[in-house]
């Protein structure tokens, strides 16, 4: 299925704290390939290298990356602001995007770009996203964001993965409620991106689906218009 711009269909997928692109690629290929195969999927990695131990040393090779670092109450932010301006030119250089999927800090980030972007803040020019997958994401704590990125919930069909023994299940329980109409997938594992059973990759194949056929009614109406106005053009030309 083609995007905005006339090509496939495209996702930005952005990696959870001290890990990289690669490692979540890895991490999702665990799940159906036919689910994302109308789409083109990114990994880039954070902003910034990991500035202390990652919890996947000696499980995927370095190096590692993080988006931007925090307080442990997760209420002060160091380099945010450079991460979402970085985040804006690559989205603006390397999409249009038609969705976000991210592990933790990578949908905590996501999430945040989608409320901005509502609210006028940031990818005024970029179509809104339509899609969001969440594995393990938050809500970001100072209020100052919160006032404004969720302000109103969130329009784009989201997907939240939360597990039963994640230590963030009810920050992402949270971060759900920020949407008009999302849909919470439970899984009884912890901090991780689960392996998908049947009944969840049926659920998560839905929403992708009503995603793509939104998108394909959006270029029908599209080709209409064109079609309409080239109509319009020969007819003026005929009656000058």
């Amino acid at each position: 299925m083609v995007g905005e711009n006339g090509k496939k269909m495209k996702i930005l997928c952005l990696h959870g704290f001290r890990t990289s692109g690669s490692f979540l690629k890895k991490q999702i290929s665990k799940w159906d390939p036919s689910l994302f195969d109308q789409f083109d999927l990114e990994f880039p990695d954070g902003k910034f290298p990991a500035g202390g131990k990652s919890d996947i040393e000696g499980i995927f090779p370095p190096p590692y990356f993080e988006w931007f670092q925090f307080d442990k109450d997760f209420t002060e932010y160091t380099n945010l602001e450079e991460c979402i301006s970085y985040l804006c030119e690559y989205i603006t250089a390397n999409g249009p995007f038609d969705g976000f999927l991210g592990f933790s800090q990578g949908a905590t980030l996501s999430a945040l770009l989608i409320g901005y972007q509502a609210q006028g803040k940031l990818l005024k020019e970029h179509p809104p996203i339509k899609l969001f997958v969440s594995i393990s994401g938050s809500k970001f704590r100072d209020p100052s964001i919160c006032d404004v990125a969720y302000k109103e919930p969130l329009k784009a069909k989201s997907v939240h993965f939360i597990g039963d023994k994640d230590w963030l299940k009810l920050p992402s329980q949270e971060l759900a409620s920020a949407f008009d109409t999302p849909l919470i997938i439970r899984h009884p594992q912890g901090h991780t991106v689960p392996r998908l059973d049947e009944v969840s990759t049926g659920e998560l194949r839905n929403v992708i689906r009503e995603v793509v056929g939104q998108q394909e009614d959006e270029e029908k109406d599209r080709k209409r218009v064109e079609i309409s106005n080239g109509e319009a053009g020969i007819v003026e030309v005929a009656i000058a």
